[in-house]
């Protein structure tokens, strides 16, 4: 397993500008809610995927990563770790260049697919901590 560094973290956050965020909540109470408001806040295009919601923070939400208008540059996941590989494959076929799993969410079968198709791949951080912790350095 490789570990990225902060260098790259940082650039990729940086290059990073449309972020689709699967399993996004509509709940300000929930994580994947916070860390979006945040991302918004930062200026980054959020694209919603979640197949139970119409909108969430003012933007539509879709059901899958393959409806979406445009692709993202990242996918930020915040699904239980079983459920990730269909996400993380869904990606792959489309071609998109990363994938986050958040804080606490860690798969090898996500980790092998997205290295195998030469993808960014990051886990079990959060994209909120790490963007406050690399780009907002003086």
């Amino acid at each position: 397993m490789e570990v990225i560094t902060d260098t790259a973290l940082k650039s990729l956050l940086q290059h990073s500008r449309r972020i689709a965020i699967v399993g996004l909540s509509n709940n300000p109470d929930r994580a994947s809610y916070r860390v979006a408001l945040y991302l918004q806040q930062q200026g980054y295009q959020l694209m919603p995927v979640n197949p139970k919601l119409d909108e969430v923070l003012g933007l539509p939400c879709y059901p899958d990563l393959m409806h979406l208008p445009q692709q993202p540059d990242l996918v930020d996941i915040f699904r239980r770790a079983e459920d990730c590989l269909p996400i993380v494959e869904e990606a792959i076929s489309l071609k998109i260049p990363a994938i986050w799993l958040q804080l606490g969410i860690q798969s090898a079968s996500c980790r092998n697919a997205a290295e195998a198709a030469g993808l960014t791949y990051v886990e079990d951080r959060c994209i909120k901590i790490e963007h406050d912790r690399l780009c907002h350095q003086a």
